[in-house]
């Protein structure tokens, strides 16, 4: 076999490939052997009728086809290996010359991985928001808290903003009330935004047993987008009380005895939140600036599957799941069919760069993925995902997408070599140590999979990390 090169462009190549005839011997005797177990030929028995009796009754011409297939992802892997190319995606392949008992000439052409030049990055030098926690940050995350041990009861009077209200509702569109849209029994806090524009004024003011009708565009269920006439009844009016700020609050919702101790370990939380967020920071403008030295060709056909795999999980998953479609979406986010085919190809084209370049890296630095940090990452990965690791880990043994998982935790590993190489300082001018965070490779991992596998949004830090420990435990058995 003998095979050529052509560079189309950067990310594209033509494969040339010449099979001698002999080389087909296998698959020609394979295509026999395949033809024979398929067709009956009366005076032979199934499976030993002779090749030429097959060639006269069904054609040379098939067995040759059938040959061809069999062989042609054989000699194109060869072909492949001997160029040393990173093929993307699957080739398109043509058969130029089919010559019986000479030769086979077919070309392929491919996508492939560009060859990428990583530049020295030890000058890199990113930014970020100083950690500070003020006294106001403290107030609201105490304030939260509180929030969550309020008790309700009911009160005979009109409904107010904060008042909890249990609401029946009716939709009508176009006068015929709607199969999905009766519920009754709701509760619904007035001016949370939860349910339907329009409801907080509607039932404001209302006592048990009040009624209002309002118009609102419903925003999920058969009807959603159009315009409806909503009743709604109020069936009970609760108050919401907050327990008092003092030490009697602290046992109750947390270990601490006082007050003041409660507030300490607010305050060290919410440092820590904002470390992991400083950190976060860190990575994905270490990241940007990254890519901003590097010059990486990107191949279409890969762009354009990313960008319809992207918004394929958008609107299949995400908002299928909210109960919205494509169009509410650009509503709520008021924004036109263009500008989010514009920003969805930006971060394709950033997911598929950051891919390239931190595989790159990863072969430089000559990286290597231990089992122990594959399984801390699979962990992650099980929680994020709302699964126990062992469903978790079947899943992705069964999916075949353990390699995936490797490539996640070796990409994390080679950003975290080049924010460790990069200058960090605060807007106040400080140098930020980004040793002092704990499992900052594993937070890199999840940063750079979220920038590969999906649109990079900034997370805020959970409510468990500002939260002090055992509250939700006390709270529960507060409410028993």
């Amino acid at each position: 076999m003998k095979s050529a090169v052509e560079n189309l462009n950067p990310t594209r190549v033509r494969l040339t490939v010449e099979v001698p005839f002999e080389e087909l011997k296998p698959s020609l005797d394979a295509a026999y052997k395949k033809i024979n177990q398929q067709v009956t030929v009366p005076g032979f028995r199934k499976g030993k009728i002779p090749a030429r009796i097959i060639d006269q009754r069904f054609g040379r011409g098939a067995v040759l086809e059938e040959a061809v297939n069999e062989a042609l992802p054989k000699f194109y892997t060869d072909a492949v290996n001997e160029g040393e190319l990173n093929p993307l995606g699957q080739p398109e392949v043509d058969i130029t010359e089919l010559k019986d008992n000479e030769l086979l000439t077919f070309t392929a052409e491919v996508d492939i991985r560009p060859t990428i030049e990583i530049p020295d990055y030890s000058g890199i030098e990113v930014t970020v928001d100083a950690v500070e926690v003020s006294d106001e940050d403290l107030d609201k995350s105490v304030e939260q808290l509180r929030e969550r041990f309020a008790t309700t009861s009911p009160v005979e009077r009109a409904a107010a903003e904060g008042d909890i209200v249990v609401i029946d509702l009716e939709a009508k569109v176009e006068g015929e009330v709607l199969e999905d849209g009766v519920a009754t029994g709701v509760t619904y806090t007035i001016g949370s935004g939860e349910l339907l524009d329009g409801i907080d004024e509607a039932v404001t003011g209302l006592e048990a047993g009040g009624e209002a009708t309002f118009t609102s565009e419903l925003k999920g269920g058969s009807a959603q987008g159009k315009e409806a006439e909503v009743s709604v009844k109020v069936s009970e009016v609760k108050a919401r009380e907050l327990p008092e700020l003092d030490d009697d609050f602290a046992q109750l919702a947390s270990e601490f005895d006082t007050l003041e101790e409660l507030r300490a370990d607010s305050r060290k939380r919410l440092e820590r939140s904002k470390k992991f967020e400083q950190a976060t920071q860190a990575q994905e403008k270490v990241l940007d600036a990254l890519l901003e030295l590097v010059e990486v060709p990107i191949p279409e056909k890969l762009l354009e599957e990313e960008i319809n795999t992207r918004k394929h999980n958008l609107e299949h998953h995400q908002l299928g799941q909210m109960g919205l479609n494509l169009e509410s979406y650009l509503q709520m986010q008021d924004k036109t069919a263009e500008e989010f085919d514009a920003e969805l190809k930006e971060q394709a084209e950033k997911g598929i760069r950051t891919q390239f370049v931190l595989d790159e890296l990863v072969n430089k630095e000559q990286l290597s993925v231990g089992q122990e940090e594959l399984t801390e990452h699979l962990m992650r990965r099980a929680q994020s995902s709302g699964m126990s690791p062992d469903q978790f880990a079947q899943a992705v043994v069964e999916g075949g997408q353990v390699p995936m998982l490797v490539g996640e935790v070796a990409r994390g590993k080679a950003l975290a070599v080049v924010v460790e190489a990069a200058k960090v300082v605060d807007d106040k001018g400080e140098t930020v140590d980004l040793d002092d965070e704990e499992d900052e490779t594993g937070e890199t991992v999840e940063a750079t999979s979220e920038a590969v596998e999906a649109p990079a949004e900034a997370e805020a830090a959970t409510e468990a990390a500002e939260e002090p420990e055992e509250s939700q435990e006390k709270q529960d058995k507060a409410e028993s």
